[in-house]
């Protein structure tokens, strides 16, 4: 396959992320697993801070770089670490060099042991910033850089974050849709209890209202629940039964 339709093909799945069923740690994974092969790199791993306040999630090319990302995240240190606190980073990174281990002293020496000596830092930049990284490792800690290489790597990095972006609102979405779906069902079966009640009790709608909150209020029950056992006949008689005298 031709490296131009590799590439086609790992943008149209980043897209995907935003189709029917979002999935952002399956967005995550498409970028760690193909971008090694694209960008000229011998691993890669994706660190994603949705919102700048959630738990990170990390995902790498290979069980090893994984872990030694999830470690980096756990010690507050490394490039993808630096890139989120503070909004940028330096573009490529020699690990072995001693001011990389001064500034990252377990993320540097692990990375160098497992043989990768260079890293390029391309931060995910969404709309409202920089919500994470991707970090691609080589084995060559000197030699020149294809820019072409690095623009490239930093165009499928904004294309993921702008992506998962479009995840994460779709997924808000579905949960604002079910929330209000769940209210207008409450909403529709307390109506229906306040007409039972009325019925049974032979008071307004409105009596019969407050009846029913002053009964689930007394009990520390939801409304809801109580206006449900009313509707299906399951409530306590001294609830429906009529008004004595």
């Amino acid at each position: 396959m031709r490296p131009e339709q590799q590439l086609a093909d790992v943008f149209v799945a980043l897209a995907r992320g935003t189709e029917e069923s979002p999935d952002v740690p399956g967005t995550l994974s498409v970028l760690a697993h193909h971008s090694p092969r694209l960008l000229d790199a011998r691993a890669a791993s994706v660190v994603y801070v949705p919102g700048g306040r959630e738990a990170p999630q990390v995902v790498g090319s290979d069980p090893e770089v994984t872990l030694l990302e999830r470690d980096a995240v756990e010690r507050g240190e490394g490039p993808a670490h630096d890139c989120l606190r503070q909004g940028r980073c330096p573009r490529l990174v020699g690990l072995a060099d001693p001011a990389a281990r001064w500034r990252w002293p377990h993320y540097a020496p692990q990375a160098v042991a497992l043989g990768y000596n260079r890293v390029a830092v391309h931060p995910l930049r969404g709309r409202g910033g920089v919500t994470g990284a991707l970090l691609l490792l080589s084995s060559e800690a000197a030699g020149p850089v294809d820019p072409d290489m690095l623009e490239l790597g930093q165009s499928m990095a904004d294309f993921t974050a702008v992506t998962l972006e479009r995840v994460r609102e779709a997924e808000q979405s579905r949960t604002l849709t079910v929330q209000l779906e769940r209210a207008l069902i409450s909403r529709v079966i307390i109506e229906q209890a306040k007409g039972v009640l009325a019925a049974h009790r032979r008071v307004t709608m409105d009596e019969a209202f407050d009846v029913l909150r002053k009964y689930a209020r007394s009990r520390r029950r939801q409304l809801s629940e109580v206006s449900r056992e009313v509707v299906e006949g399951q409530a306590d008689p001294e609830l429906t039964g009529p008004i004595e005298g």
